[in-house]
Order: structure tokens, then C-alpha cells, then sequence
């Protein structure tokens, strides 16, 4: 084979490769958008980790830079798209807000925090570094109990907050006056599951937010990882359980008194159709609406150190205008923290 006939061949190959690459980026990402919850595998891409594609992207790229300009477009476009769309970047300025409001959604894990010497010092100081008004958090039972600090006795407000409310894994801080909060249900099989409702008195006008933990997709994520085909099944009853969640869920806030806010660890990106129902009853989600970057929540404690998952949200009702909207920091908990600075509509 003469040495032309051996680059012309080694050209067509890397052709094949960059042409490959970015037809399946885009492809995934065009796919990921389609909200079916007859898709279990399709809802199963949308936990990939980012950093699993951007070799293979980066790597089209630079192939795509020794085949010639028109393939440079392919290189670029599949990389942009996975950089952008398919990692959920998002740049928008928020809305004009008066009387701004700082809600915060944490999922504690306390039962980890607990067991560590500064865990919930360094719960304190990520929620001190952000001072909200309104704060919900899951995963937190326990996290009232006297452990040294005079702050959690329960005699002293926690985190600076003086209205609290905690039942089971939910505790509530304000410093808004608090006028109740019940339990409602969202069970799924025969596995009972809660959110809490609370009202707040803000600037005279009553604010209704929900805070709500769906079922965690860890086992049927590792199901699929370890016993790949044999673990089909599990990740498909997890899914239609989430499913199920969230219907409940959006029949209940469907009958709210609004302005509504929904916020907590919803388990799922925004593209889910777990969180597609919630938004069917005319929420949308603040970081959308209002975040810059990714917003990432999760993904920090795992092995590679980064956040890749945007799965803790805050939902409004369309008489909340929302002025900001990010993550916070890694720190403290398996999850960052969101926060929303909003705006009840005159």
C-alpha cells in the first residue's frame, strides 16, 4: 500500500469518527428533550456523567482540525452541543424583583452531618453564607437534637432562623412568620411517602411552599451499572415509582392556594417527566428562569469530585418573578444547596 493510499484511508477513518461523535451528541441530546414516560431507558441517559462524553467529543474535535474546515463544523457542533444542551447550560439575567425574597432548598443528609465533628457547623456556615429568608431541608431528621451547640437545643433559633418546624425528615426555618404546615401524601406501591406544606405571612400576602423528596434513583442506577440488562427491571419500577410521586404531587398542588413554590429533592433533571408533570400545573423552574452556568447539585461526593446533575429545584407559580437563582457549595452535603431570590407579582 502506497503511503497515499495509506492517509487516504487513515482519513476516512477519522471521518467516520467525527462523524459518528457528533451525530451521536446531538442525537442524545435531541433525545434527552422528549419527556416520555414510556422511555425508562431514555430517562436512564439523563444521569450519564458528563465527563464519560467529552472525550470522545474533545477527541472529534481534534481530528475534525486535521480533516479540513467542513468537518471542523462537525467537530464543533457535536462538542457545543454537549457542552451547552446536553449538559444544561443556561444564561439568563432573572426579572425585576421588589422585596426579594431568598428561599433555599438543602438536602442535609444529617444523618451523615451528625456523625462527623464539624458536620453541622458546616451546614450552619453554607446556610449562613447564603442567609435566607425561607429554608427547607430534607433528609434532616436528627438535625434538631442537641449535639454541643446551643443553636440546635431548640431553645434558640436555628441558623439564625426563629420560626421552626420540623416532621420527620423535613425541618423548615424562617424568619418569616410561619402560619403552619401540614403533611400530604405521595405514596407509590405500598411504601408511604410525605411532603409538607407550609404557609408564610409575606408582606401580607400568604406564600405556599412545598417541600418534597422523591425516591432516590441510586438502586436502579447501580442495578443497571452492575448487572446491566439484569438490572433493567429494578431501574424501571424505580422510575415508574418517581413517576408515580410526581403525579401525586401535581394533583395536590394543581387545588393550591398560590403564589406556590415547590422546592426539595426531586431526584430527577428538569427534562424528566417526573419533573415535567410538576411543571404541567404551571410551575417553572427558577434556575431556568434566572441561572447562569449549570447548577449543578450532585455528583461532588462521588469518585471523579464533580457535580454533574441538576436534581434539587425550585418550582414557581407564574405571580412569582424570580431575580436569581443558583447552587451553592459542596461542603457540607452529597447535595449543594439551591437558592432563589423571588419576588411576590403586585
Amino acid at each position: 500500500m502506497t503511503r497515499a493510499l495509506w492517509v487516504r484511508g487513515l482519513r476516512r477513518a477519522a471521518a467516520a469518527v467525527v462523524a459518528v461523535v457528533g451525530a451521536l451528541l446531538i442525537g442524545l441530546t435531541l433525545t434527552q428533550q422528549a419527556a416520555s414516560e414510556s422511555a425508562p431507558w431514555l430517562e436512564l441517559s439523563r444521569y450519564l456523567p458528563y465527563y464519560w462524553l467529552l472525550p470522545p467529543a474533545v477527541a472529534g474535535l481534534a481530528l475534525s482540525v486535521w480533516l479540513g474546515r467542513w468537518w471542523i463544523v462537525v467537530g464543533t457542533a457535536g462538542l457545543g452541543v454537549l457542552v451547552t444542551a446536553t449538559m444544561g447550560l443556561n444564561w439568563r439575567a432573572g426579572e425585576p424583583a421588589a422585596e426579594r425574597i431568598r428561599l433555599m432548598t438543602y438536602n442535609a443528609k444529617a444523618a451523615v452531618a451528625v456523625q462527623r465533628n464539624d458536620g453541622v457547623l458546616a451546614l450552619g456556615v453554607e446556610v449562613a453564607r447564603h442567609d435566607p429568608d425561607i429554608l427547607v431541608m430534607q433528609d434532616a431528621e436528627g438535625l434538631l437534637v442537641q449535639r454541643g451547640d446551643p443553636a440546635l437545643s431548640g431553645n434558640l433559633p436555628v441558623f439564625g432562623l426563629p420560626h421552626v418546624f420540623a416532621l420527620g425528615q423535613y425541618v423548615v426555618l424562617s424568619r418569616l412568620p410561619l402560619r403552619g404546615c401540614t403533611l400530604g401524601d405521595i405514596g407509590y406501591r405500598d411504601e408511604n411517602h410525605r411532603y409538607l406544606r407550609c404557609s408564610f405571612d409575606v408582606h401580607g400576602e400568604q406564600l405556599t411552599v412545598v417541600t418534597a423528596h422523591f425516591k432516590s434513583p441510586r438502586g436502579g442506577l447501580t442495578a443497571t451499572r452492575f448487572q446491566h440488562l439484569a438490572g433493567a427491571d429494578e431501574w424501571e419500577q424505580n422510575f415508574s415509582d418517581r413517576l408515580a410521586q410526581s403525579r401525586s404531587l401535581a394533583r395536590d398542588l394543581a387545588g393550591l392556594r398560590r403564589p406556590l413554590v415547590v422546592a426539595g429533592d426531586l431526584n430527577a433533571p428538569e427534562a424528566s417527566p417526573v419533573i415535567r408533570n410538576l411543571l404541567a400545573v404551571g410551575l417553572r423552574d427558577a434556575f431556568s428562569a434566572a441561572g447562569r452556568g449549570y447548577g449543578f447539585t450532585y455528583g461532588h461526593s462521588l469518585r471523579a469530585g464533580l457535580s454533574f446533575l441538576r436534581i434539587d429545584h425550585i418550582l414557581v407559580s407564574p405571580d412569582i418573578a424570580v431575580a436569581d437563582c443558583f447552587a451553592g457549595g459542596g461542603e457540607a452535603s452529597q447535595h449543594r444547596p439551591v437558592i432563589a431570590d423571588l419576588s411576590l407579582r403586585r
